[in-house]
């Protein structure tokens, strides 16, 4: 079985990237599937140089129980569309901004990451970055209902 390669982006890649990162790597291992399923983050603007992710997606991560794994942001560069089997999109900005930079070939690969959970009733994984600790709760939740839809969709259930 070949490797599948999944890379989720947002804006900076130090909040929602992160968070959705540690909880789909956590469900890919929860159903056996970290030989079969590798999953990254990337943001479209990640700041130079690199920086650890917002305290505060820890610190919502670490209160459900999840062991962040993203030490350092990365920003997207035109490789991983070709290394990539998905690239998913946290929001309509950073999906436009993918548009814009992805080779036409590779195209095909965008999609939003919630759109794995259309019982979310959302489309958008909002940026919790100006906002209060209540909003990293809410970016969880999402996370939650797109990793397991992700997850579900090449588990079949």
């Amino acid at each position: 079985m070949q490797m599948i390669k999944l890379l989720l982006v947002c804006t900076a890649n130090i909040c929602r990237s992160p968070m959705a990162l540690t909880v789909t790597r956590e469900l890919v291992a929860q159903c056996g599937l970290s030989r079969a399923i590798q999953v990254e983050s990337a943001g479209t603007h990640a700041p130079a140089p690199a920086q650890p992710p917002d305290p505060r997606a820890i610190d919502a991560l670490l209160r459900r129980g999840y062991k962040p794994k993203k030490t350092r942001s990365v920003r997207i560069t035109v490789g991983h569309f070709a290394e990539f089997d998905l690239v998913l999109a946290m929001d309509a900005s950073n999906l436009a901004e993918l548009r814009r930079i992805c080779p036409a070939e590779f195209a095909h690969k965008l999609r939003l990451f919630l759109s794995f959970a259309p019982d979310s009733g959302r489309t958008e994984v909002p940026d919790p970055y100006y906002g209060s600790v209540a909003g990293f709760e809410v970016v969880l939740d999402l996370c939650e209902a797109g990793a397991g839809g992700l997850v579900g969709s090449y588990t079949g259930q």
